[in-house]
């Protein structure tokens, strides 16, 4: 199959469960008359590290990276001497596969957020509170601080990167797990000031949704957040890719 039906089909569809089960699990959580309601940051972590775990066994195909960081990550390393020349096996670096990576993964997570929408709608028009409604779909600050916001996001990207593509490298039965278990490490660790969105496709479609869905009483998307969860992740991302890389070039 050519490289780049690959990666539409399977990125796309990859970043599509992982939002519908992040989205979801947010949803269950916040929104009014769920079952979940209530069940706080922890359910909300576990759902998305498990939406991870799903989204990387429908991905594989493409290497599963279902993150724009991720993608940025390799691209940079291929830069570099020694660097990688494929962005998953079969798939080589180049600006035509690098684009397809982020229109699957950003018009997957927004297929995505719109399932889970479709799926919860009864309980997003009674919700009566606009801010939680966004939160259900796209993430914010609990203290808003742009350079500090944009710091935990940068910081929490380069571990999930730095370790991701550490353990592409190095022999483990865990598979997809793996993967998981590092988000929901990130997420608690770190998820704790931004909501970790470590993922620019995850908030942009997510927050893109909330403004063109038609949610009852939803209020603004807040666009001027927007930046944050996209220059943070980006900048980490690439930084735990050059991180990897040099680990790689030591250890080598």
């Amino acid at each position: 199959m050519d490289p780049v039906v690959t990666v539409l089909a399977s990125e796309g569809a990859g970043t599509a469960v992982l939002l519908l089960l992040g989205v979801g699990v947010s949803a269950n959580a916040t929104l009014t008359d769920t079952f979940g309601r209530g069940g706080g940051y922890l359910m909300v972590a576990l759902g998305w590290s498990l939406g991870v775990f799903a989204g990387v066994y429908v991905a594989h195909p493409s290497g599963a990276h279902l993150n724009p960081a991720v993608t940025l990550a390799i691209t940079a390393q291929s830069l570099l001497p020694g660097g990688p020349t494929e962005l998953a096996p079969g798939i080589p670096v180049s600006l035509v596969t690098v684009l397809a990576y982020l229109v699957a993964e950003l018009g997957g997570a927004f297929a995505g957020a719109v399932a889970a929408w479709a799926v919860y709608r009864p309980h997003f028009d009674r919700h009566p509170e606009p801010r939680e409604t966004l939160g259900a779909l796209a993430t914010a600050p609990a203290v808003r601080s742009g350079p500090s916001n944009v710091l935990g996001e940068g910081v929490a990207t380069f571990v999930l990167v730095l370790v991701l593509l550490v353990l592409a490298r190095t022999p483990t039965e865990l598979g997809p797990l793996a993967s998981a278990l590092v988000v929901l490490a990130v997420g608690l660790g770190l998820g704790g000031t931004t909501g970790w969105a470590i993922n620019p496709a995850r908030d942009l479609a997510g927050r893109l949704a909330h403004a063109v869905l038609p949610i009852a009483g939803k209020g603004p998307s807040d666009w001027a957040y927007a930046w944050v969860p996209v220059v943070g992740p980006v900048a980490g991302g690439v930084l735990g890719g050059l991180a990897a890389h040099a680990l790689g070039a030591v250890g080598g």
